[in-house]
Formats: structure tokens, C-alpha cells, sequence
């Protein structure tokens, strides 16, 4: 089974790639590599054996999709390719709906030509906005977002849900993720943001390897155990067998499908914090700052209805989490 990845050597998309290899599925991978590095995929085939399939474009290149799907028999698409930090986004709205939003019109409209009918969508748990009951359910009231990333996720889940209806034959599968964190247990892949990092792992990580000298904790005075904010981290080895589950429970029956990925617990800032200094044998200085713009005090998935129809649930734990985190930036300091 041949599988288009758009953002394939993006963090999520490098990791299912290597899991969908493992699985006996081809990937073939697009990516603009805006927020990427080529030598993912010598990594890749590092861990594997196998050198996937790479082509340099973007998703808003309709030419660009059109000339892939007629090179390869493509079977169904997992769609990654996105900007995806929400301080950013507050800043940069028209630049996040035009890659976000734009982007995901073209493939589809790519798709459709080529007579591939079958997508799974990175969507995210910020569609829920700021949930009124935690855990968040996939029946819980989205739309109710709190930033233009938010937005743009929410924006690309109606636009399919909107062509489901319209055209029945599709199978559009929206996974809405929690906190994805971690890395291959190898230690040879993981996040690599560029500039500052805009997610607390891999911030916390660099402040342990010495590339920062502190974490600054927006906010302590949430209504949460300790004031900070509660997510639901998941790790990125268990996020991507989910993609996988997906393609193989739902990605060849027609409907709309939607699944939370998370792990279905909470943990706070300081939580991970102090799980990431045990990983690791380091301190990680940190100083609360201002709430920052666009945050919610607390967030964790239901995942039972992800457990029944795809028959997957994650597995992996805080421990783990942190370990393989610490692995990867101890080994690669400046990242790839």
C-alpha cells in the first residue's frame, strides 16, 4: 500500500513513517522542508532499512501534487503538512491560513482529480477551544477556538466534513491530537524546532543539554494541582501507530471519521518538568512568566472511542516519555 505523507520529515510525520515501514506500508513523502531538515531521511533508512520515496514541494503546488499522484499509485493520503505554533499564529494569521487552510484545499482538490478518495487529517485537540468538562470527548462543542492555529485546524475539519457530505464515497478520517512529545527510542530522531522552541518538551530539553538557560513557564495561577497548565502528553511513537490504525480500521471505508489521540491523563508544566529532571540527572532552571496569549488552563482526552474502533489505545509513559526525549537531545545537542 502506497501512502502520500505531506510534511513527512516534519517530527510527526518522520515518526509515522518509520512506524508505517515497519508495518509493511510505503511511504512517499512530501515536504517543502520549512520547518524540516533532508537529513531526516537518512535516518530514516537508518532505523529501517529502507529509504523512502522523497519529493521537494509544497502542498499549495497543485501542479506540483498533480505530477506526484500521476508518478505513483497512490492509495491514501495522511495529511501532516502544516504551521503548527499557536504564539506564532497570533502573529501570522493570514501566513497560518493560507499554508493551513489553502494547503488543504489544494491536496484535496489534487486528490479528488487523481481519483484518491481516502485522507487521514492531523487535526488537533485545539478545535475544542476551552473545554467547559475535561476529559474532552469527539462529541465535545468545537469551534470555540482560542488562536488562529486553532482556527485553522477547525477551518480544514469543516471543509472536509463539508466535502463528505457533498461526496460520500470519501473516507476523511480527522485525528485531533493531544501533546505529542518524545522521540524514537533510538535516540536518533525527534523534534527539532527551529529558533525558539514553541512546545514545552523540547524547550525543556534544550534548557537540560545547555542551549537555553532557563524555561519560562507561562502562568501560574491556573485553577489546576499547582497553577500551571494540565495537558494530555502523548507520545509521538504511540501517536503515530495511531495514524496507522486509522489507515487500516477506517482508511478504506467511506464516512467521516474522528478520533481524539491522547493518552487520556493530565500532566502539569511542573509535572513534566520535574519527570524530565529525573530522566535526565539535570536541573531545569525555570521562572514563571505572564499567562501567554491563547492558553487554556487544562485539557485531557477521552480516548475509549479511538480504543473501540481502531483498536489502539497508548501505551507509552511519562517516564518513557522524558527518556527518549533526553536520549535524542543528549545525543543530538544541535538537533539534526
Amino acid at each position: 500500500m502506497k501512502v502520500l505523507v505531506t510534511g513527512g520529515m516534519g517530527y510527526i510525520g518522520s515518526h509515522t513513517c518509520v512506524q508505517m515501514i515497519e508495518a509493511g506500508i510505503t511511504p512517499v513523502i512530501i515536504d517543502n522542508l520549512s520547518n524540516a531538515k533532508s537529513e531526516v531521511l537518512q535516518r530514516i533508512e537508518a532505523i529501517t532499512g529502507t529509504k523512502p520515496v522523497f519529493h521537494y514541494g509544497d502542498v499549495r503546488d497543485e501542479a506540483f501534487l498533480d505530477s506526484i499522484f500521476t508518478q505513483h499509485d497512490i492509495q491514501a493520503v495522511i495529511h501532516f503538512a502544516g504551521l503548527k505554533a499557536v504564539g506564532e499564529s497570533v502573529e501570522k494569521p493570514l501566513e497560518y491560513f493560507d499554508n493551513n487552510v489553502n494547503g488543504s484545499l489544494v491536496l484535496t482538490r489534487s486528490m479528488r482529480k487523481a481519483g484518491v478518495k481516502s485522507i487521514v487529517f492531523s487535526s488537533s485537540a485545539t478545535v475544542y477551544g476551552d473545554p467547559k468538562i475535561v476529559p474532552i470527548t469527539e462529541d465535545s462543542p468545537t469551534g470555540a477556538t482560542t488562536n488562529p492555529y486553532g482556527r485553522s485546524k477547525y477551518m480544514v475539519e469543516q471543509c472536509l466534513s463539508d466535502l463528505f457530505t457533498a461526496e460520500n464515497d470519501w473516507s476523511i478520517t480527522l485525528l485531533r491530537y493531544f501533546n505529542p512529545v518524545g522521540a524514537h527510542p533510538s535516540g536518533t530522531m525527534g523534534e527539532d524546532p527551529q529558533g525558539i522552541p514553541n512546545n514545552l518538551m523540547p524547550f525543556i530539553a534544550q534548557v537540560a543539554v545547555g542551549r537555553r538557560d532557563q524555561l519560562s513557564v507561562f502562568g501560574d495561577d491556573y485553577n489546576t494541582p499547582d497553577g500551571t497548565g494540565v495537558r494530555d502528553y502523548i507520545h509521538v511513537m504511540d501517536l503515530a501507530d495511531g495514524h496507522i490504525a486509522a489507515l487500516k480500521s477506517v482508511g478504506e471505508k467511506s464516512g467521516l471519521h474522528i478520533y481524539n489521540l491522547g493518552t487520556g491523563k493530565g500532566t502539569s508544566v511542573l509535572e513534566m518538568v520535574s519527570a524530565f529532571a529525573d530522566a535526565s540527572q539535570k536541573a531545569v532552571p525555570y521562572q514563571i512568566c505572564p499567562r501567554r496569549a491563547g492558553d487554556i488552563a487544562e485539557c485531557w482526552a477521552d480516548t475509549q472511542k479511538a480504543q473501540q474502533d481502531l483498536n489502539w489505545q497508548a501505551t507509552r509513559t511519562v517516564t518513557e516519555m522524558t527518556a527518549d526525549t533526553w536520549r535524542w537531545q543528549s545525543n543530538n545537542p544541535q538537533g539534526y
